[in-house]
């Protein structure tokens, strides 16, 4: 049986001549990964890692403000989309002039398994690419098989995103199911639904500090992107908190560990496997 990518489009395996885009930073660092990186004709301007290399690689806007005009002049023949990441917009008008265009959908960290597979099929005719996949695809394994057994009382946390408004992740998020994989719960508990149908607001959900819930929170992490939270904001979540008389554990980690995808997710998952553990209470 042939691979699909997440909307069910056929993949076709393509040779040495691609061209490919990526409009998802944790894509083209995979892309770099598998030693497409002669290949690669555009990226975002999100699109960070590998630092030491991606930036010999033109940029053509943002992951939602797509210069489309740009991306055209470069002429990929492949480009790798995310429907969290992406506009719907985006993708259908890349449609327009874009051979062949990867739609993915991670929603957990095992889900990563299946994106390997995907790019090195997506890839399969450049020397060196199935094998750099189906090793990707056993560190990832083994990432998972080191995590240790669910805890019969998983903690509480509460993973903030953004400020003005405070946001957060819905349950059925990648986030939240990476922090579920390390016996983190994320609140409130809503489904914001699979993100192909459902608009991104409702998977990254506003609140505010007099929610009733937060009196069961055990843990505040503060992510480092999309907002770049820092020492001070951990102080003044620690403030709104202590207001209701609540303490909870607040700490600021980097967003990639629970939210990239791809190469960067096998170590990401062991270093959230360690914050967890030294953050127990």
């Amino acid at each position: 049986m042939s691979l699909c990518d997440a909307i069910g489009q056929p993949v076709v395996a393509a040779g040495p001549q691609a061209r490919i885009a990526s409009l998802v930073p944790s894509l083209t660092e995979t892309l770099f990964a598998l030693g497409l990186q002669t290949q690669i004709v555009a990226r975002t301007g999100f699109c960070i890692h590998p630092r030491a290399e991606v930036g010999a690689v033109p940029k053509v806007g943002g992951t939602k403000d797509v210069h489309l005009d740009a991306l055209r002049a470069l002429r990929p023949s492949h480009v790798l989309v995310n429907v969290d990441e992406n506009t719907r917009d985006t993708v259908e008008a890349l449609r327009r002039f874009v051979p062949r265009i990867i739609v993915t959908h991670p929603q957990s960290p095992r889900d990563n398994l299946g994106l390997f597979d995907l790019l090195g099929a997506a890839f399969a005719r450049v020397p060196g690419v199935p094998e750099r996949a189906a090793t990707l695809r056993e560190a990832m394994q083994s990432a998972l098989d080191s995590l240790p057994p669910p805890d019969a009382a998983p903690r509480r946390v509460l993973y903030l995103i953004w400020r003005d408004p405070w946001m957060t992740v819905a349950r059925d998020t990648y986030i939240s199911r990476s922090l579920a994989a390390v016996g983190w719960h994320t609140v409130p508990e809503v489904r914001g639904g699979d993100g192909l149908h459902q608009p991104g607001h409702a998977r990254y959900p506003a609140f505010d500090w007099s929610a009733d819930w937060l009196a069961g929170v055990d843990t505040v992490l503060l992510s480092s992107e999309p907002y770049r939270f820092g020492t001070p904001h951990a102080d003044e979540v620690r403030g709104l908190l202590a207001r209701r008389g609540l303490h909870p554990v607040v700490r600021c980690m980097p967003g990639e560990w629970a939210s990239w995808y791809g190469v960067r997710a096998v170590d990401g998952l062991r270093q959230l496997a360690a914050l967890a553990r030294a953050t127990s209470v």
